[in-house]
């Protein structure tokens, strides 16, 4: 059975913290967006965005709990309004990374999962696919997942994180531009030109308390990811190879798409 220590806030929101899951999902989300104001609230064929992902996260084997963090009461009543889990966290945070790490602060699990709050098609076994590699894997600290990239417009898009990895699937690199550089670039049927990042993250506990703790990195602030704090502060991130395709919401054009391929049932 889990245990939920409830805390009031000023918002009528709660903090409900898991005293003895091992596994915790938490799903960060901020209402502000430069792209896409509000996007968390989007409908979806007659569901919220995060209602979207919190579902796909609950559907996850491997996951004991979700819960949403957020500092928004607009987001946390559209939460509780389905029944789910949030924790009111403070507004200061950078990262969503960073507002994960206020929530672990409270938890006592050995493994939190980032699910990132745009990505409302996620496959619920890819959250299950890097939470194994984690369990298995003693010399990561963190594990994420990757796809093929065969289409250059893709290759060549800021809003497509791309990753290169080592001969053992670990992270070199993440960045917003075309990464490996091909010199003369031609696109071929089938021709893999590179990874594309999937925005969801499996951590040690103790490992995302002390990035929490740590002070942004010239690489991250460069890019605007993450992830290349862990990178330049020697943590090992373990990436798993995917043939699942998930769209990250940063654009009305992506909710678009998102919306068209929920109206046909694709990935339902």
């Amino acid at each position: 059975m889990v245990i939920f220590a409830v805390h009031p806030v000023a918002t009528d929101a709660t903090h409900k913290t898991s005293s003895v899951s091992t596994t915790v999902a938490v799903i960060p989300v901020r209402y502000d967006s430069t792209r896409l104001p509000g996007k968390p609230l989007a409908d979806i064929a007659g569901q919220t965005m995060i209602e979207r992902v919190y579902r796909r996260a609950e559907r996850a084997h491997s996951v004991d709990k979700v819960i949403v963090a957020t500092d928004d009461s607009r987001i946390a009543d559209a939460v509780q309004s389905f029944g789910g889990e949030i924790y009111l966290t403070r507004s200061d945070h950078l990262t969503g990374s960073d507002r994960l790490a206020e929530v672990a602060e409270s938890l006592t699990c050995d493994v939190i999962v980032n699910v990132q709050g745009d990505e409302p098609l996620l496959d619920p076994g890819l959250i299950d696919a890097v939470l194994s590699r984690l369990r298995t894997d003693p010399s990561a600290n963190i594990v994420t997942a990757r796809c093929a990239i065969t289409v250059s417009s893709e290759f060549t898009n800021p809003n497509i994180v791309k990753v290169v990895v080592t001969e053992d699937d670990c992270a070199l690199y993440f960045s917003r531009a075309p990464i490996p550089h091909h010199p003369r670039e031609k696109e071929i049927a089938g021709t893999i030109l590179g990874y594309k990042h999937i925005g969801l993250y499996a951590y040690k506990r103790t490992t995302l308390l002390e990035l929490g703790h740590l002070t942004p990195t010239v690489l991250e602030e460069a890019e605007q990811l993450e992830q290349l704090r862990a990178l330049q502060y020697g943590y090992r991130i373990a990436t798993i190879k995917t043939d699942t395709h998930s769209i990250g919401v940063d654009t009305a054009e992506d909710l678009d798409e998102v919306r068209r391929l929920v109206s046909t049932g694709v990935n339902e």
